[in-house]
């Protein structure tokens, strides 16, 4: 198995490359709500239409709104992430053959009122071709835990997102 990291944050690139993860540099691509958004995007569908087992596609945009204490750029932030993001992602699945897994989760939360990351448990979706969704349809923390795989740890999640 081989994969990718992409993400424009040195520690999150070097957490991939000694996690056995080829670093993928993008032009733009930065920590912060300005990325290149669609070159990342394009990195992260070109290594999954390749030979590529793995990827580790990292956005930093609304952590740091949230260090901000902007509501209003994190919610942007996260809108951005919806539609510039993984709605070109999953329009590519169809073009690839193989089967694909994908999760959507924050690192860490980073609330703006208190504008520093928290260990509250943070949502998360895994999305396979032809798996059954569950009853919940909106995606945060209160939703998320509502859900099928409930609170998980993160040994747990890791053997969701890789089962078969």
């Amino acid at each position: 198995k081989n994969g990718v990291v992409i993400s424009a944050v040195d520690l999150i690139r070097g957490i991939g490359v000694y996690a056995g993860l080829t670093p993928i540099i993008v032009d733009g691509a930065t920590g912060l709500y300005d990325t290149n958004y669609e070159g990342k995007t394009e990195a992260a569908i070109n290594a999954l239409k390749g030979d590529c087992d793995f990827v580790f596609l990292h956005i930093e945009a609304s952590d740091e709104a949230g260090h901000e204490g902007d509501m209003d750029l994190k919610i942007r932030t996260i809108e951005y992430l919806d539609k510039r993001v993984l709605a070109p992602i999953v329009n590519a699945l169809s073009s690839i053959n193989e089967p694909v897994t994908i999760a959507v989760l924050p690192d860490h939360p980073t609330p703006c009122r208190i504008r520093t990351h928290t260990a509250t448990p943070v949502p998360f979706l895994i999305y396979r071709k032809g798996m059954e969704a569950d009853d919940v349809i909106t995606y945060n923390e209160v939703s998320a835990t509502n859900g099928s795989y409930g609170n998980l740890t993160g040994v747990e999640f890791i053997n969701q997102l890789f089962e078969n």
